[in-house]
């Protein structure tokens, strides 16, 4: 059986458009919101949704991304609630959905439950930012068999072999960092991107998007052109931010992730 977010790339590539996947980290401000935002999200055109699962340390993220967590966390947010989030949604919405975010909270959930709850409520894939291909049999042989993707991260200083055994076990897609360092902290080479896709490219043939650092149409239409789908995270979680208490956030949301669309049209 195709899973969504293959059946996603495959609908894209006949159309001859990329991928647009947005990031948010759920309750920021608060579930609810979340879960609107997601409906109008789906409703502008964006293709796949990565949703954080806030966490106390999360090593990766810059201040936008860190900031949003703890304004989660502070809001009583758990794995427990997203999923039943993310259930609540899939009777309206069929948009394609990964789980972004760090072990401990997994880990603290029960991998064999885990795996289980987050199939029964929907979710496609997951992208656990610190659990290396290497590490990743103790969750994978539960969200493996549940038909979940495992979508794995490359990064600029990730060698030919590597690329080609993450390549080898991952699934869904692929997820190329276009910097170095956290998120949200420096603007992407459109050289360095393109002669490391093109690298990649002759490894796998997995699907592979671009991400860290995308936040205008231009840059997005530029960077996908090159790809098969780029990522925008800390630019959407940045617009949440400085909109939070603006009674206007859904609808400037969704103008903000069209002009986008449009641009990878």
């Amino acid at each position: 059986m195709t899973g969504r977010i293959e059946k996603k790339f495959a609908d894209l590539r006949q159309k001859q458009e990329k991928a647009l996947v947005v990031y948010l980290t759920a309750g920021d401000p608060d579930l609810e919101t979340t879960r609107r935002l997601i409906l109008s999200l789906d409703k502008a055109g964006v293709d796949i949704l990565e949703i954080g699962v806030p966490f106390s340390d999360p090593t990766a993220d810059g201040p936008i991304i860190q900031a949003a967590s703890q304004r989660a966390l502070r809001g009583g947010v758990t794995l427990s609630r997203i999923l039943a989030m993310i259930e609540s949604l899939r009777s309206v919405s069929d948009i394609p959905i990964v789980l972004f975010g760090y072990y401990n909270p997994i880990f603290s959930y029960g991998n064999e439950q885990f795996a289980m709850t987050a199939k029964k409520a929907g979710v496609d894939g997951i992208l656990i930012v610190d659990l290396p291909p290497e590490e990743s049999h103790e969750l994978r042989q539960y969200t493996d068999s549940a038909g979940i993707d495992f979508i794995s991260l490359i990064a600029p200083t990730t060698n030919d072999d590597r690329i080609r055994n993450i390549s080898h076990t991952a699934t869904g897609f692929l997820y190329y960092i276009s910097i170095t360092g956290v998120t949200g902290t420096a603007k992407p080479v459109i050289e360095n991107i393109r002669e490391d896709v093109y690298r990649i490219q002759r490894i796998t043939a997995l699907p592979l998007v671009v991400g860290f650092g995308i936040s205008t149409p231009r840059q997005a239409g530029e960077i996908a052109s090159l790809a098969d789908g780029i990522v925008v995270g800390s630019a959407f979680v940045q617009l949440i931010e400085k909109n939070i208490d603006n009674e206007n956030l859904i609808q400037i949301a969704s103008l903000f992730v069209r002009d986008i669309k449009n641009a990878l049209r």
